[in-house]
């Protein structure tokens, strides 16, 4: 019985027929990049380009849809998301903060350049509880950028070193990017989070030597003299605050936590603080923090579950499977590779924020860094590091937004004040990219990597 004009054909499971396949390619890409550049919202970019495709072109019926994008959320370890991102939203509500601060200053403040260390080495303490960037530029950033321009620095310098010293909040863990990408590209978050400790650590040194070098040529001195009594004191009132990272990775390294665990605890962690020992955390600011997390939440999962459908599509046309035949017949040494895929991220981080950024291309770029023999913790470091030197520029950087608000700086100000500050930041990015063991070396160690 032949079928009616308006009945669809039937579609494979799980591939689609190489005509469709050949289809896929210009109208998923046009489209998505359309609707971006049209200034629609991510994730209804991706959610459109692909059901463009999926319903009107390969015919599938909704309810296949509707499930692979519910299929993208139903995750375990993606529950750690609203809890990481709660516990840096109650951490920078309940005061800790200034304690940090003031620890960092008592550490740091009696180098040349002082000031310029301690808003680095306060966020690689912040990192350790925050787990984004944004947070670290939004929290940190104000009390750092205003010290810094009371003592006399140039709001320029304030506003680079600043900006610089955020990419450190996704790398050092906990990780709401690694996160991600763990869930992504099933990848082990725990190895992860304790693969970006040296690359954080060599960030960090990277970063402390340019302001060294900055310090000398353009002679600024010392903020504060070295007092261990000082030290000591600011050191216990931040102490609470510092057991934060080791609650979050000496549980997941010793097997008492899940990542989701972790995240749980150290939302627990943060609300004991916040309302029994700093007693800084009301009512009235744990409901706004409890609001801006779910604001923030719901964004960050409505982009998986729209990526989840692009990346569906992605693979189901070969398109992925295509791509890596199609880089790998134009070179197979390992390195070229991973200079082409350092440029295409550096690219793309300008124009997409890391979930989504992550979201879309793990897919895509996952067949071909295992086909060359680079192991995907390493890939997940670097591609996150580059994803973060993306939000420094325009034309969408959310740091640099972030930061040319809160110094009242053009943007086309804070983007030259940022721009020196790539230097350690890619120096940092060539060494983790070509030393593979600053990645993989602890991860080994805790025995989470063969």
């Amino acid at each position: 019985m032949r079928a009616s004009a308006g009945a669809r054909r039937p579609i494979p499971s799980n591939r689609f027929t190489r005509t469709e396949s050949s289809r896929a390619m210009p109208i998923l890409i046009f489209v998505f990049f359309a609707a971006l550049l049209a200034g629609i919202p991510v994730f209804i970019a991706l959610a459109f380009s692909s059901l463009l495709y999926t319903h009107f072109i390969a015919g599938i019926p909704d309810f296949v849809i509707l499930h692979r994008m519910a299929g993208g959320l139903d995750s375990f370890p993606l529950l750690a998301v609203p809890f990481f991102i709660l516990a840096g939203n109650l951490m920078n509500s309940a005061g800790i903060t200034n304690r940090i601060y003031d620890f960092a200053v008592a550490t740091c403040g009696w180098m040349r350049g002082g000031l310029a260390h301690v808003n680095i080495f306060g966020s690689v303490i912040f990192a350790g509880m925050s787990g984004t960037a944004i947070a670290d530029a939004a929290g940190l950033g104000t009390i750092e950028i205003k010290a810094m321009q009371d003592h006399g620095y140039s709001k320029e310098f304030s506003v680079g070193v600043t900006a610089a010293s955020a990419t450190l909040g996704p790398i050092i863990p906990p990780s709401l990017p690694f996160v991600i990408y763990g869930m992504m590209g099933n990848v082990s978050i725990g190895a992860l989070f304790l693969g970006g400790f040296i690359p954080g650590a060599l960030m960090t040194i990277f970063m402390m030597l340019y302001v060294t070098y900055c310090a000398r040529r353009y002679g600024m001195g010392r903020d504060q003299r070295f007092h261990w009594n000082v030290l000591f004191m600011t050191f216990i009132a931040a102490l609470p605050a510092l057991m934060t990272p080791v609650i979050i990775v000496g549980g997941m390294t010793f097997g008492w936590f899940t990542p989701t665990e972790a995240a749980i605890a150290a939302c627990a962690w943060a609300m004991m603080l916040g309302i029994f020992l700093y007693r800084s955390l009301s009512l009235k600011q744990f409901y706004k923090v409890t609001m801006d997390t779910i604001e923030t939440t719901s964004g960050v999962l409505l982009i998986v579950a729209a990526a989840s459908l692009f990346g569906w599509v992605l693979t189901t046309t070969r398109l992925t499977e295509a791509g890596a035949e199609a880089l790998l017949q134009f070179t197979d040494n390992r390195y070229v590779i991973l200079l082409l895929i350092n440029i295409l991220l550096l690219i793309v981080g300008c124009f997409l924020e890391p979930i989504a950024s992550i979201s879309i291309l793990v897919p895509v770029l996952m067949p071909i860094i295992v086909k060359v023999g680079i192991h995907p913790v390493h890939f997940g470091v670097m591609m996150t590091l580059n994803l973060m030197i993306g939000l420094l520029h325009p034309p969408l950087g959310m740091v640099l937004f972030v930061l040319s608000r809160i110094a009242k700086l053009s943007i086309e100000r804070t983007t030259m004040a940022i721009l020196p500050w790539l230097i350690p930041l890619l120096l940092s990015l060539i060494a983790i990219t070509l030393i593979p063991e600053l990645t993989l070396w602890l991860p080994r160690q805790f025995g989470m990597l063969k």
